[in-house]
């Protein structure tokens, strides 16, 4: 029930209006939202939605993060996980290295794959890892390589990205990550990452990809240079290409971390983080998961998105590294019981999932 004498801003009721009726919200509805600070009333109307689309579920994966190597020709901004061949803290993995890793974490249902862009590495190079991995460990799904990584195995190789998806889905990966969208602004992206593929070419590898019945995320990284108008923007594409495919399994939005970047800043506030995702599960009416990355929010402030349109806390992740060398604070690792204990506090009903949201396990009572 939405009670319309509790809208603290007034400007916001015929936007809650169209939502309440299941219209799509427009450009301006979305930096409407992004520019109000009744966030109560952005909350609510973002929970009502949830709800419609997932009721009282709220889902997790166990799973563990594995970044090959931090060697990386790349040159963006924000990043303070890339380091120069011989740089010191520079690494790479061996594969016996990467299966050791995967065979320690005890039972897992996901390896997620994101690694820097290693100048003297190709398209195999990488997809032995994957094999290696998909041969000892049959059952576990494989979410690997973003789209930033498979534009550079194409350029790399010059292999059409049509060639690329297919060997890199032949090798086992199940599923694509969302990572490398940044922010789809163009004149944004030249002062981020002028060295990174374009927007567009995001768009178009998740195109095919979903052609080929590959499924991917999606995501946003904000809290840097962006304008509100940029996000919505960046919302609206995605919306787009969802629209024409399907493909899209979750949205992601990543906040800012800015220490030890070249970019620098301020971290984002609490405040922002859930506006964030509040205004991403309002405006992103054909996505049906809106996912809360506890690494960079905490686990209290996700926790608290579970009532701001949130439906999934991702899963146990195990050694991330890219984000926390830009200074997250939280923990690499968050156990099962943990993510099941914080989803239950907040009323609802946790559920184990695996990387293309097949539903393992709903644990209730």
């Amino acid at each position: 029930m939405f009670d319309f004498r509790l809208v603290e801003d007034r400007d916001l009721i015929p936007i809650a209006e169209k939502i309440l009726e299941g219209e799509r919200l427009s450009f301006e509805d979305g930096v409407r939202l992004f520019r109000s600070s009744d966030i109560l009333t952005i909350g609510k109307l973002a929970d009502i939605v949830n709800r419609r689309l997932n009721g009282n579920f709220v889902y997790f994966t166990v799973n563990r993060h594995v970044n090959l190597t931090n060697i990386c020709v790349g040159t963006c901004k924000f990043c303070a996980f890339r380091k120069r061949k011989g740089e010191e803290g520079a690494y790479q993995l061996t594969v016996d290295e990467v299966l050791e890793k995967v065979r320690n974490s005890g039972f897992i249902r996901e390896v997620h794959i994101v690694s820097g862009l290693h100048p003297d590495w190709g398209l195999d190079d990488y997809l032995e890892f994957v094999r290696a991995i998909r041969e000892e460990f049959p059952d576990v799904k494989i979410q690997a390589f973003t789209a930033e990584e498979i534009d550079y195995f194409s350029r790399k190789e010059s292999v059409p990205l049509e060639d690329v998806i297919r060997e890199v889905a032949a090798s086992g990966v199940d599923a694509l990550p969302g990572g490398g969208a940044e922010i789809f602004s163009e004149e944004v992206r030249q002062r981020l990452c002028p060295e990174k593929l374009s927007s567009e070419r995001y768009l178009l590898i998740h195109r095919i990809a979903h052609s080929y019945g590959i499924r991917s995320n999606a995501s946003i990284l904000y809290g840097h240079i962006e304008s509100y108008e940029d996000r919505v923007d960046h919302l609206l594409r995605l919306r787009k290409l969802q629209d024409e495919t399907g493909g899209f399994m979750a949205f992601i939005s990543f906040a800012y971390q800015p220490k030890n970047t070249q970019l620098g800043g301020s971290y984002t506030t609490g405040f922002d983080d859930l506006k964030m995702l509040a205004v991403s599960r309002l405006f992103l009416d054909n996505f049906r998961h809106v996912r809360a990355f506890w690494i960079t929010l905490g686990e209290k402030l996700a926790q608290t998105s579970l009532h701001f349109g949130v439906d999934d806390l991702d899963g146990t992740v195990v050694e991330e590294t890219i984000t926390r060398s830009a200074g997250a604070e939280s923990s690499s690792y968050m156990p099962k019981g943990r993510l099941v204990k914080l989803i239950k506090e907040s009323g609802r009903i946790p559920v184990e999932r695996d990387t293309l949201y097949n539903v393992v396990e709903v644990i209730d009572g």
